[in-house]
């Protein structure tokens, strides 16, 4: 079990015009708040993100922004967070992310949010880290991800072992059950967090 004090959710800054991806944001951001975790997230506040983010702070959470100063005005960042560290690159961004954080969950999102789940799912494959990964599917959004890693897998191109490091959930609760449940992987480490 891992005792997940900080979440740190991956999504979008656009929001879809179907309301059940920002009633998913919605949810997550309400139920991590509920249950005294702190929220860490990309510090926008629009799209999905500030969804997400006014959902926490309205059941009185924590949430904490990482966001580049570059993106500051083009994401419109949410100025009214617990704490907003800007910081002075997307990989800082990244970094600081993961540092505050004890597990990840990525709602649907663009390229951004593919890649910095990718980067966390690929750290923890090195043996960076063993923070649990979920994906929270709405409508089956993640549903082409999913049949990618099984494809992967099955043709030999990613160990079982890394293939079960993203989990599908449907739900906020059971996005966070997972990630509490959640038995830290012990892949061989193939470098140093000072070489990644």
């Amino acid at each position: 079990m891992v005792a997940v004090r900080a979440v740190c959710v991956f999504c979008g800054s656009s929001a879809p015009a179907d309301p059940r991806y920002r009633d998913a944001a919605r949810a997550l951001g309400a139920l991590i708040a509920r249950r005294n975790v702190t929220l860490v997230y990309g510090g926008g506040g629009v799209g999905l993100m500030g969804e997400l983010a006014d959902a926490a702070l309205a059941q009185g959470g924590r949430v904490i922004g990482v966001i580049p100063a570059s993106l500051f005005a083009r994401e419109v960042g949410h100025t009214g967070l617990t704490e907003l560290r800007e910081v002075s690159s997307m990989h800082e961004r990244k970094q600081l992310m993961y540092d505050l954080s004890d597990a990840f969950v990525a709602l649907p999102g663009g390229l951004g949010t593919l890649e910095e789940l990718a980067e966390v799912a690929t750290w923890s494959q090195l043996g960076l880290h063993s923070k649990p990964v979920a994906l929270l599917d709405v409508s089956g959004f993640w549903e082409p991800l999913i049949a990618l890693l099984d494809q992967m897998t099955g043709v030999g191109l990613l160990k079982p072992a890394g293939r079960d490091l993203i989990q599908r959930t449907d739900s906020a609760e059971e996005a966070l059950g997972v990630l509490a449940a959640a038995r830290p992987p012990q892949p061989q480490k193939w470098i140093t967090a000072e070489e990644r």
